[in-house]
């Protein structure tokens, strides 16, 4: 597993901060923006950072995502590109782990072992792959045998079987989907998913963050209250679209972020 992940959390952890973890589509809202967006959210606060690959059946996500996978297929990004944009950020920043989120088919055709010596030397840490589950883990075996952190789902239908076999199998952290549907399309209760949340926390080898659901601060503060840490996408993603520039782009960034960042902030650092 990465390094960078298990420090990012060990710090965290001295800190009784959960992580805040933004997600945004590489290639939008414009290619040439996505390494400057990166380094924005981090001067916002972001702890790790998902970059999602476009894909053109990202079945698991709502219209939001769906639209900006299509804005950056659009202009031809592919894994090539995302891996040279991770390789940019990496000349700037060494510190802040990388995960990529996305659908098992283009790295099939980009070739998995390819994919997974990619990855590694441009300095991604982990891989979150929607559609496969982990009785099909053996496809991405190479990208765990590289190196890469193997980021494992769960969800509220989750059966006590295979949530037990996630809690064991994953690495990085396990990513816990607050809802059973696609992303942006709810409104999160967080009181009916903190029991859930805390129950694998206690059984979990890896910090267990939320996702799917949360919009603001105010989301997102009452999810770091019981969780090790907070996804935060399709209303990121949200702001993005439509931007001009990278520099436009980077200040949507940081304004729809730095409010999200306090909130986590006074849900439980220490001072």
């Amino acid at each position: 597993m990465s390094g960078r992940i298990e420090m990012r959390f060990a710090d965290l952890r001295t800190r009784n901060r959960a992580a805040l973890i933004p997600f945004i589509t590489a290639g939008d809202p414009l290619p040439e923006a996505t390494v400057a967006v990166m380094h924005a959210l981090v001067e916002a606060g972001a702890d790790l950072i998902e970059l999602g690959m476009p894909f053109s059946d990202p079945m698991a996500d709502g219209p939001v995502i769906q639209h900006a996978d299509e804005r950056a297929l659009r202009n031809h990004v592919g894994i090539a590109d995302i891996l040279g944009w991770v390789r940019e950020f990496r000349l700037r920043d060494d510190a802040t782990p990388v995960v990529l989120m996305g659908y098992l088919n283009p790295i099939e055709i980009h070739g998995v072992e390819r994919f997974a010596r990619g990855a590694v030397a441009a300095g991604v840490d982990g891989v979150l792959i929607v559609d496969c589950p982990i009785e099909e883990d053996a496809a991405l075996q190479p990208l765990r045998a590289a190196g890469l952190a193997r980021i494992l789902l769960a969800a509220p239908t989750t059966t006590d079987a295979r949530l037990a076999r996630a809690l064991e199998a994953a690495e990085g952290y396990l990513y816990y989907v607050s809802f059973a549907g696609i992303t942006g399309a709810a409104k999160l209760s967080a009181d009916a998913i903190a029991t859930r949340v805390s129950g694998m926390r206690r059984h979990a080898r890896v910090p267990v963050a939320v996702g799917f659901g949360i919009k603001d601060a105010a989301s997102a503060g009452a999810v770091a209250a019981f969780a090790d840490a907070v996804v935060i996408g399709s209303a990121l993603v949200d702001r993005l679209a439509g931007a001009g520039s990278p520099g436009d782009a980077c200040r949507r960034a940081r304004d729809f972020l730095l409010p999200v960042r306090e909130a986590i902030r006074e849900s439980g650092e220490n001072p």
